[in-house]
């Protein structure tokens, strides 16, 4: 075995969270090297519309959050979410979802309060991917290979040695210190490490069509929305508008009673969804069958090779938390390595991906599934009567309307998702006994009880707190008067990177110390500095182990 390292670290898979994980370590000063099997610029498959605001805060940190932004679909697109009897017909209801260029400052929507510097972004992945290839591919310290494979991964006490092969037959080996699988839902580097996908294999079944429909705009009557969700008794769907033009697509939800994809007329389905007769024309890009799951993996890491995203987790894609699950694996799994290929932990800090983000992916793929229930029974019980134009008829349609948003809103303005979650068994964090608040799909309540999401604030001279905070640790202070000088000396001694943000006192920061990690989880909290500072850096940097 080749004792040399030839890069820090080898990402296996070049989507959006492989991508994320390579800009993530290159701005912490961690070289990363991309194989990806796509040419370079093939487009992704038309999946995953939504990037969430946790999400979009990790590439504020990134420094491409504008860029994501000003993608997608045109500035002034409602991003609303219709519910219509079909996507031409009768509106039932509308979550009403800011459209790009008033993002910033709107105001009364479902997800317009919320606490972040970021809003969420709808953007189909067809757009997204190439901004974050660009901007991965400028940055210094990133490598990208396209056209290429990883066949093979052995690792030993100082790295792992990759086997690569590119499309036209070469072979060639290559040394890091560590791998990561982002390598989507097949992953070969799961099944390298000997981790296998738990859960529930099939809880949906759905045909998908990508496909341009010109017309289908002028059909709907009303102001367009992002998505279009159909609901009668012929058959259930939903419709995503991709360019805001031309291009949608089209999700056929599969009966019960169906037994398989084939059993399903997709051009009758499609039509039915759109509520078009047989002389409207369409023309289809691509057709796509597939199954929504419930799967995690049941270990996320074998020594130096570790998983993230698809890799990891699977399930039905409600809240758009697929994708957006992945990209916060990679913002956790990047500090930790930086914090060891950099020096100032030990490589037992690497033990905290996996005692973090299992338990959350467990949490969070089981309230997808539950939602996936009650939209399925929501669908499979819509009147016959629905479209009827009598006063039975309007009833219907405005109870119909009043569920579908109730359900539906906690969806997608998914605030708990977003801001409620918490690592309650990180052995990085100083816990006090006090428990972390609970949260639903849809609510959540801000808290810096240790493990939790810090608490955004905006500071007096307008910044956000998280970009005083910087990229590492931040040791957030409400009262100038208390002395923080031992720990930051304890730190300073140990290398740990920090610096100190002071703050008007506000009501969510009971405590005058909030420690914040690099990916804004709060690590400590407290009136005063503990007794043993050193203690404390010990344990935010893995040592006390």
């Amino acid at each position: 075995m080749a004792s040399g390292v030839d890069e820090q670290v080898l990402i296996v898979g070049g989507g959006p969270v492989g991508l994320t994980l390579a800009m993530d370590l290159a701005s912490r000063g961690i070289g990363a090297t991309v194989v990806e099997m796509r040419e370079r610029g093939e487009p992704p498959s038309v999946k995953c519309n939504h990037v969430s605001a946790r999400s979009m805060e990790i590439f504020r940190r990134l420094g491409i959050v504008e860029k994501v932004r000003n993608a997608g679909l045109p500035a002034d697109y409602a991003n609303d979410i219709s519910y219509r009897t079909t996507t031409t017909g009768t509106e039932l209801t509308r979550i009403l979802i800011p459209s790009r260029e008033r993002r910033y400052a709107a105001k009364g929507g479902p997800d317009t309060w919320w606490p972040t510097p970021e809003p969420p972004h709808r953007i189909n992945q067809i757009f997204l991917e190439p901004v974050l290839f660009a901007s991965a591919e400028a940055m210094a310290g990133v490598r990208i290979i396209n056209r290429a494979e990883v066949t093979d991964l052995v690792q030993d006490a100082e790295g792992v040695t990759a086997t690569i092969r590119h499309a036209d037959g070469r072979s060639e080996m290559i040394r890091s210190r560590y791998a990561v699988g982002c390598d989507g839902g097949r992953s070969p580097t799961r099944k390298l490490i000997g981790s296998r996908l738990v859960g529930d294999a099939v809880v949906q079944r759905v045909q998908s069509t990508y496909l341009r429909a010109p017309g289908l705009i002028d059909l709907m009557q009303v102001e367009p929305a992002w998505a279009t969700f159909s609901l009668n008794p012929r058959r259930s769907g939903n419709v995503y508008a991709i360019d805001g033009r031309e291009t949608w697509l089209v999700h056929n939800y599969l009966r019960d009673s169906e037994p398989d994809f084939d059993s399903v007329d997709r051009d009758r389905s499609i039509r039915d969804i759109l509520g078009v007769g047989d002389d409207f024309q369409y023309e289809v890009f691509s057709n796509e069958d597939w199954f929504g799951r419930r799967l995690v993996a049941d270990k996320f890491r074998q020594d130096r090779i570790f998983i993230c995203g698809d890799a990891a987790h699977l399930w039905v894609p409600y809240a758009g938390y697929g994708m957006n699950a992945g990209l916060a694996d990679a913002a956790n799994l990047a500090w930790l390595l930086a914090a060891v290929l950099k020096g100032w932990a030990g490589e037992a800090i690497l033990d905290a991906h996996e005692a973090e983000r299992l338990p959350i992916t467990e949490q969070v793929s089981h309230f997808a599934m539950n939602h996936a229930h009650a939209m399925a029974s929501q669908r499979k019980a819509v009147p016959e009567r629905i479209e009827e134009e009598s006063a039975e008829g309007v009833a219907l349609r405005l109870a119909l309307g009043r569920a579908a948003y109730d359900l539906n809103v906690q969806q997608y303005a998914a605030a708990g998702l977003n801001f409620g979650y918490y690592y309650d068994k990180s052995p990085l964090i100083a816990y006090d006994g006090e428990m972390p608040p609970p949260y639903s799909m849809g609510t959540f309540t801000e808290s810096t009880v240790p493990g939790c999401r810090v608490p955004h604030v905006w500071l007096k001279d307008g910044r956000s707190l998280y970009d005083a905070m910087g990229p590492d640790h931040a040791l957030i202070r409400s009262d100038q008067s208390v002395d923080v000088s031992p720990f930051v000396t304890a730190a300073n001694r140990a290398g740990v990177p920090l610096r100190v943000v002071d703050i008007d006192p506000v009501p969510i920061y009971q405590q005058k110390l909030v420690l914040s990690r690099p990916d804004q989880h709060v690590a400590w909290r407290g009136d005063a500095l503990p007794q043993d500072s050193e203690a404390l850096v010990a344990r935010i940097s893995g040592r006390a182990a």
